[in-house]
């Protein structure tokens, strides 16, 4: 049985899609534990995200950029954390630094995979079946169980919730006024690298069969995907709004959650729109939904399963980019419209 005093310090992961995918171990835990309370440890971009997460008491900035060690910062944040009195750490990454903060709040308890040189740093030391475990949630969710404890049937799966008043409040702040009027979301960048982007001017074929339907189309993306979001639009014809590099995530969730379909690369704002239980398309060229699927049941995959792929690479090893370039716009969309008839 659990105690009001149970809490657990989950050591989350830097990437936007890594970071939904753990609801499912946060929805595990107070499922096991209702009384007991889970803190996130993570960079701060992450907050808008975990904010959504009704199983999470507290997100806990980590401010070291991605890569860096800063052991001095890592120590002091460590020495902070010594009053919450935390039973257990569950360390998600697999770096040697993620693992320090636990070993220097001195949690009595911290679990996580072996990995690069952080023997010492975790005494619930796990392995990776990765026959039995092939997806990234799996991973995640199995790092919540007891050691040897049989991985269960069914797991929760990732649900953001969203303030509709504070949906509606970024609508207005925006000058998006859709209405009753269907809106799909295109979502064309991948931070990963090119091998994961569909071709802009296929999602513009996509943008201009549904602005012919009479639906809206909003474009999203980071600021640094603005020049793919406005090509994107060019490839549209008119007609298009390009919110790329105008919207804070926060924002950028809230938009997702008014859309009526997304069509998407396998990127993190996928694992949003999936999270969001909103109608997806995810389009895949280097990488394998097997290990990392849009966990939603309103969600449909794309892929061509070329014999040279998945490569995993950044960038096309072979310089065609087939497994994007031979995925016609056409299959999509019919795709989607399938899924919308649905």
């Amino acid at each position: 049985m659990s105690s009001p005093e149970d809490a657990i310090l989950v050591v989350g992961p830097s990437w936007v899609g890594d970071m939904v995918m753990a609801q499912s171990l946060f929805k595990l835990i107070k499922d096991r534990s209702p009384q007991g309370s889970v803190d996130v440890l993570a960079p701060p971009w992450s907050s808008p995200i975990l904010r959504q997460m009704p199983e999470v008491r507290e997100a806990i900035d980590l401010p070291i950029g991605h890569g860096v060690l800063a052991l001095g910062k890592r120590r002091h944040l460590a020495r902070s954390l010594r009053g919450a009195q935390y039973q257990q750490a569950i360390v998600l990454p697999r770096s040697f630094k993620s693992a320090l903060v636990p070993w220097w709040a001195r949690i009595p308890r911290r679990t996580g995979y072996l990995g690069e040189l952080r023997y010492g740093l975790l005494n619930d030391r796990r392995t990776v079946d990765q026959r039995c475990l092939p997806r990234t949630v799996e991973r995640y969710v199995a790092l919540g169980l007891e050691p040897k404890e049989p991985f269960p049937e069914t797991f929760p799966l990732p649900n953001l919730q969203i303030d509709t008043a504070a949906s509606a409040s970024t609508l207005s702040r925006l000058c998006l006024t859709p209405g009753n009027q269907s809106v799909l979301v295109l979502c064309p960048g991948a931070a990963y690298g090119p091998a994961k982007r569909w071709p802009a001017d296929y999602f513009g074929a996509v943008a201009q069969a549904m602005l012919r339907q009479g639906w809206g189309v909003w474009v999203l993306g980071s600021q640094a995907e603005q020049a793919i979001a406005g090509a994107v639009c060019t490839a549209a014809g008119s007609g298009c709004v390009n919110l790329s590099g105008r919207t804070t995530l926060e924002q950028t969730l809230h938009l997702l959650a008014r859309a009526d379909g997304v069509v998407t690369n396998d990127s993190g704002l996928m694992h949003v729109a999936a999270a969001l239980n909103r109608p997806v398309v995810a389009v895949y060229g280097s990488s394998d939904p097997v290990f990392t699927p849009p966990l939603s049941p309103r969600s449909r995959i794309e892929r061509l399963g070329l014999s040279c792929s998945p490569c995993f690479a950044r960038e096309c090893p072979l310089g065609h980019t087939r497994c994007l370039q031979d995925l016609r716009p056409a299959r999509v969309i019919e795709t989607l419209q399938q899924l919308l008839a649905q």
